[in-house]
């Protein structure tokens, strides 16, 4: 017997800054009441930033609601944080859609990716740790993130917004019912379902990195002092929530995970199937 999938569910373009948007859809998990954010950001400013490309089984509003907040035309730069799937579902339409547009990656993303998809050279641009990228009307900050599943893997930071995009980090559950905000979490939920998440799903060697090294790749973040945080598996995170956040995610490497589904959840699936 064929299983079929859930398909996401849509939720309409959020603002998150002035001119600055989340583009949201929620995948509900097998085997587990939660469902799990697939974000992606729009900058809105003198060069227009597309800040990944969200999943294919979402593509038809995923795509509406970039087109009905951008002329494609006008998109200048689309960031690619890395290349999971959950990032690139829609990177060859958008890159088709908006004929203008440089796609932002690394050398390493480009090659990983070879197999499936290429971009022209000249419509490449390539990104380091640290690295900024001038879009016209403000500079973006591309870094390395503390926790991240690809080697690939850039954050951004609007440093005239104050918004960070963190990629993977930061990224939790969420009730079966989605939510806009970490503080609209169930308490302990947040904190849990970070743990859970990040040591099961992103980063299983968070137990034996080095404290301290791993502390300071926090710190850069503090040092950031982002004014909102969003990401792609999470609500976004803004006001006394940033602090919070920074300390579950400091506090990672020494916290036991909650179980995540077993084989026993799997057949509870099929049984009801």
């Amino acid at each position: 017997m064929a299983f079929d999938p859930l398909p996401p569910i849509h939720l309409p373009p959020l603002e998150v800054a002035p001119n600055t948007y989340l583009l949201r859809c929620a995948m509900r998990a097998l085997g587990a009441p939660i469902t799990a954010s697939v974000n992606s950001l729009l900058i809105l400013g003198e060069e227009p930033v597309v800040v990944d490309t969200s999943i294919r089984s979402n593509r038809h509003a995923w795509l509406a609601d970039l087109t009905g907040l951008v002329d494609p035309a006008d998109v200048r730069w689309v960031f690619l944080s890395h290349d999971d799937e959950d990032h690139t579902g829609n990177l060859t339409q958008v890159l088709e859609l908006c004929p203008n547009a440089t796609l932002v990656t690394t050398w390493a993303a480009t090659e990983r990716m070879s197999g499936s998809f290429s971009a022209p050279p000249e419509r490449l641009r390539w990104v380091h740790d640290g690295d900024s990228l001038d879009v016209g009307d403000r500079t973006l900050r591309a870094f390395r993130p503390p926790v991240y599943d690809s080697p690939t893997t850039r954050a951004l930071f609007d440093e005239t917004r104050g918004v960070l995009w963190a990629s993977d980090a930061f990224a939790t559950p969420m009730p079966s019912d989605p939510v806009e905000r970490v503080t609209d979490l169930p308490v302990p939920m947040w904190a849990e379902g970070m743990a859970m998440f990040h040591h099961h799903v992103l980063c299983p060697w968070l137990s034996v990195v080095d404290r301290d090294v791993y502390r300071s790749q926090v710190e850069r973040i503090r040092d950031m002092a982002p004014t909102t945080i969003v990401a792609c598996h999470t609500p976004i995170i803004d006001g006394d929530a940033i602090g919070a956040a920074l300390d579950n995610l400091e506090a990672l490497p020494d916290v036991t995970p909650p179980p995540h589904p077993d084989q026993q959840a799997l057949e509870a699936v099929l049984a009801g199937a």
